[in-house]
């Protein structure tokens, strides 16, 4: 087999929440895909399936880009839907976590798998080869372990684990497969139980738990200190714990219990009393809205031991320990932990210190590298930066020497001594060679899988760096550069911003300009791509502010049409500029994507117009571009203003799309823009499309001076609309007059229905409306507001 492998059909087994969810994202990357279930016991036999997929549209987050997805997914049962596997090509199990139950189904469904189809098992922790040892002969080949993370759609992480018997072509395949096609970050985990991201995420859980204890901490103060301020996400410890459910918390220590007797920090694998003491009342967490934490009324309320109930969360820190984390300093600032007498720092410098012994102690029995431990638990749990960058971060010598004097002392979790290797004069186990795999005594580095090949930027590691490119023109606001340090590489250039959040103020504008006037002269083709998130948060309203206050109305208006002219020039660039999105497209930022030749998102975009929020109408050109696709679209004889309804009702409500299909269709995206599901991809395939569309011979399109518009009537029909909302008061007389601006810009003006203008009418228009409500008091106190609160004021 090649290392290509081609699914244009999967199935999924199990309609629980995950296998709903994997079926969801499977659907949501153009899968074909077929779930299925146990057979209903009365009515339709796929009744299980068919309300596992309906419910899909319940759960948040979204497991669907696009809702209207679901009904793309064919529900199918054990008894009367195995037909269908035989036209699948890749067969993904994730039923429950019982050894018996999935063997069955495999003996079940085996004669049904096509020769060439590769099956998986998405178990949390079962061993793999266990349960390959079922499979006939031919199949086990084919067979390896993939656990997504949940919820499949967002969590990057996907852990690839080979059977003895997995062929490593299919290995590859699945990898390749997994990285382009459902945009996931693979780590090759070892047949362990719990495999990489559970055994250590668990344990620093477990960890958390028994230190929770040993310093007298409340539940909240814990998750106060182990949430955002060590790098974590903000559901820390306890909010996991909830979240996860506490019975399947339970579940995983006690398989993590039962299947590993010899593990040195065994006798710590048993759930807390207080735990099964929740479990037993009923009280699971999220899901049954009570767990360490509960709502009453509007108060969240946490789990108070000494009183044996609730109490309000207070999660208080202490100044000084606070203090000491936002040290920048990562040496500075685990010798002050270790350093404190406070509870709440001993209590973190015992949480990183247990951690990194124990994830010393297993690297070599359960990854290949310190990499696969580190980007399991960024991807997979959130960390922004994994044990092994931690430690090193904070000096590799200094704190394997405290680990090992914890350990002589009997300060740590377990008596086991930390590895030889972690003492052998090193500085760390990442660098720029690779990263440390004790079995083979070696730095390794990256995969070498072709599909890697198509990530510019990879997520970096700790000590690792990617040649920047060579710079071709540079301001205060942009950078742009090409590969290859002396021709210009592909002929693409790469332009991206340099305020913060990507805002656009005078210089990225200026900069864009004359950026695109030397692409015309020197490359083939331009691409706008910001190395990190967001995209560009739109325009920077500080400054717009500081000229509206001045009563600047002149330079105001100028910044305005500077903007327009930006946009316009991005449009009708000789050469295509193609804009790569991914995260946050608002405002001035969604209008260029709207402007260039063609845009590529990644699948997490966020997309909006949301300058009503602030109190203002789009005038980067957004509403003129509306107004012209919609008279395209209608053609000579069509109903422009139907054309337009999806689009006003977005901009009128600040709508932001959640994702790029959802962008498609509020019709903030084009229906042929390119939609991309792994982020590190973006570049690679925003260059590629631009060096197609040059090679093709792109011409820009011609100017639009005969764009039919809705006009009065399209005008009176959207007010008619507002009218009503405004008397129902589910909008105020100020978001009346916004929105009435936005309808009369986008029909083109006070003009006959189905008047014939030009852009340059369009782009006046949105300017004067523009320019009109920015000066109105109660705009300017929605920008201040949002300036210094980050929120939308309804006035």
């Amino acid at each position: 087999m090649s290392k290509n492998i081609s699914v244009r059909r999967a199935a999924v087994l199990g309609a629980g929440v995950m296998g709903a969810q994997i079926a969801a994202h499977l659907t949501n990357a153009g899968v074909d895909t077929v779930l299925y279930d146990l057979p209903a016991k009365d009515g339709d036999p796929n009744g299980i399936v068919t309300r596992a997929i309906a419910n899909l549209a319940k759960l948040s987050p979204a497991p669907l880009a696009d809702k209207a997805l679901a009904a793309r997914i064919t529900p199918a049962n054990y008894e009367t839907g195995l037909e269908l596997l035989q036209g699948c090509d890749l067969v993904v199990e994730a039923i429950a976590e019982r050894m018996d139950w999935k063997q069955d189904l495999y003996r079940k469904i085996a004669p049904f798998v096509a020769d060439h189809a590769i099956l998986a098992s998405n178990t949390s922790g079962l061993g793999i080869n266990a349960l390959a040892d079922v499979l006939p002969e031919q199949l086990r080949h084919r067979f390896c372990g993939v656990h997504f993370f949940n919820p499949p759609r967002y969590m990057h992480l996907a852990e690839l684990i080979p059977a003895r018997s997995t062929d490593a072509s299919v290995l590859a395949g699945l990898e390749t497969f997994l990285t382009t096609t459902l945009g996931k970050g693979v780590v090759i985990a070892k047949d362990t139980p719990n495999f990489i991201g559970n055994r250590i995420g668990v344990f620093s859980m477990l960890a958390a738990m028994h230190h929770t204890e040993a310093f007298g901490l409340g539940f909240d103060t814990v998750d106060a200190l182990t949430g955002p301020l060590i790098g974590r996400p903000k559901s820390a410890t306890y909010r996991t714990a909830d979240v996860v459910g506490l019975d399947t918390m339970a579940h995983v220590i006690k398989t993590m219990a039962d299947t590993l007797p010899e593990d040195p920090w065994h006798k710590y694998f048993k759930a807390p009393k207080w735990l099964l003491g929740l479990i037993e009342k009923g009280a699971l967490g999220q899901k049954t809205r009570a767990g360490v934490y509960t709502k009453q009324g509007k108060d969240i309320m946490v789990l108070d031991l000494e009183a044996q109930g609730y109490r309000p969360t207070a999660g208080e820190l202490d100044p000084e320990v606070a203090a000491l984390l936002k040290e920048r300093d990562p040496a500075r600032k685990f010798a002050a932990l270790r350093a404190s007498a406070h509870p709440q720092a001993k209590f973190l410098w015992a949480c990183f210190r247990d951690t990194f012994h124990y994830s010393a102690y297993h690297l070599e029995s359960i990854a290949d590298t310190a990499r696969d431990v580190d980007f399991a638990m960024r991807w997979g749990y959130g960390w922004s930066m994994g044990p092994f960058e931690s430690w090193q971060a904070a000096g590799w010598k200094q704190v394997a020497e405290w680990i090992a004097e914890d350990i002589v002392s009997g300060d740590a979790m377990s008596a086991a001594a930390l590895p030889d290797w972690v003492f052998d004069g090193r500085e760390g186990v990442h660098s720029t060679d690779g990263s440390y795999s004790p079995s083979r005594d070696a730095k390794v580095p990256r995969s070498t899988n072709p599909v890697y090949a198509r990530q510019r930027f990879p997520d970096p590691l700790l000590g690792e760096q990617f040649p920047q490119g060579r710079t071709v023109f540079e301001n205060d606001g942009v950078r742009m550069w090409v590969d290859g340090a002396d021709g210009d590489g592909d002929g693409i250039a790469v332009l991206g911003f340099k305020t913060k959040m990507h805002t656009v103020n005078d210089q990225v504008l200026d900069g864009i300009q004359e950026a695109i006037g030397i692409a015309e002269r020197d490359f083939r083709a331009m691409v706008i791509w910001q190395p990190r998130e967001p995209f560009s948060a739109g325009a920077d309203l500080s400054g717009a502010l500081g000229l509206l206050q001045a009563g600047d109305v002149k330079g105001f208006e100028a910044m305005v049409a500077n903007f327009q002219a930006t946009s316009q020039r991005i449009k009708y660039s000789l050469v295509p500029v193609v804009a790569a999105v991914r995260g946050l497209a608002l405002g001035g930022g969604c209008e260029f994507q709207m402007h260039a030749a063609h845009t590529v998102f990644g699948l997490e975009s966020y997309v909006g117009l949301v300058e009503a929020g602030v109190g203002l109408l789009p005038a980067g050109g957004g509403l003129k571009e509306f107004a012209v696709r919609a008279s395209e679209r209608a053609g000579d004889s069509g109903d422009v203003f139907a054309e337009l309804k999806t689009a006003f009702e977005s901009v009128a409500m600040a709508k932001v799309a959640t994702s790029a299909m959802e962008a498609k269709a509020l019709g903030l995206a084009r229906g042929d823009d390119t939609v991309v599901f792994n982020a590190f991809e973006l570049l690679h395939v925003a260059k590629a499309r631009a060096l197609a569309m040059a090679e093709s011979g792109y011409r820009p399109p011609l100017p639009a001076r005969r764009v039919r518009v809705a006009g009065d009537v399209g005008i009176a029909t959207f007010k008619m609309m507002l009218v009503n909302m405004l008397e129902g008061r589910f909008i105020s007389p100020h978001d009346y007059e916004i929105a009435s601006r936005i309808a009369t810009v986008m029909c083109g003006g006070e003009v006959d229905k189905d008047a014939l203008v030009d852009e340059d009418w369009l782009i006046r228009l949105e300017r004067e409306h523009f320019v009109a409500l920015a000066q109105m008091p109660k705009t300017q106190e929605r920008i201040a507001h949002m300036l210094k609160t980050g929120k939308p004021l309804r006035n």
